[in-house]
């Protein structure tokens, strides 16, 4: 496996990375919206992307744009919309990561984590790793949710993490 990305850090989407942010879900997206039948011209791209735009954060390695992370959370859990890292940096954990930002608050605040994630993408394997559980599915894609941990568990969590 590649060597782990030293300093990742999100910060807030902003307009002007709507063009790396599109470029970057074409990349990522259009295999599996294809294989599942979804549209995959440019507005139903950019229709995506702008959905619920002001939770998106642009994940950063090292200062340059490296993926997304959307995700918003309502008074009963958490909802990751997105999760997306620029090809030639997959498979070096830097969406799990990310992710665990997310999860961490979530655990926090003993609240759950839903998610959606296409059929045939090999997302599914992180977020099955994770402890995310199929609770339905429509035709096109499954509907995961990992439960509220009590904040005990996240602490316990996070120093295995660490080893």
């Amino acid at each position: 496996m590649p060597a782990q990305p030293s300093d990742l850090t999100l910060r807030p989407a902003r307009p002007d990375d709507e063009s790396f942010l599109l470029e970057l879900r074409k990349a990522t997206m259009t295999e599996h919206l294809t294989r599942a039948g979804e549209p995959i011209d440019d507005d139903a791209h950019r229709a995506r992307l702008l959905h619920r735009y002001d939770a998106a954060q642009v994940i950063c390695i090292d200062g340059a744009p490296a993926g997304l992370l959307k995700a918003h959370r309502n008074e009963d859990e958490w909802f990751v919309v997105q999760v997306q890292i620029t090809p030639a940096l997959q498979g070096r954990g830097i969406g799990e990561r990310a992710l665990r930002t997310i999860l961490r608050a979530a655990a926090a605040e003993a609240l759950p984590v839903r998610l959606q994630v296409l059929k045939g993408n090999p997302a599914k394997r992180l977020y099955d790793r994770l402890g995310f559980e199929i609770v339905g599915e429509d035709e096109a894609q499954f509907h995961m949710r990992l439960a509220a941990r009590a904040p005990a568990e996240s602490e316990a969590e996070r120093m295995s993490d660490k080893d």
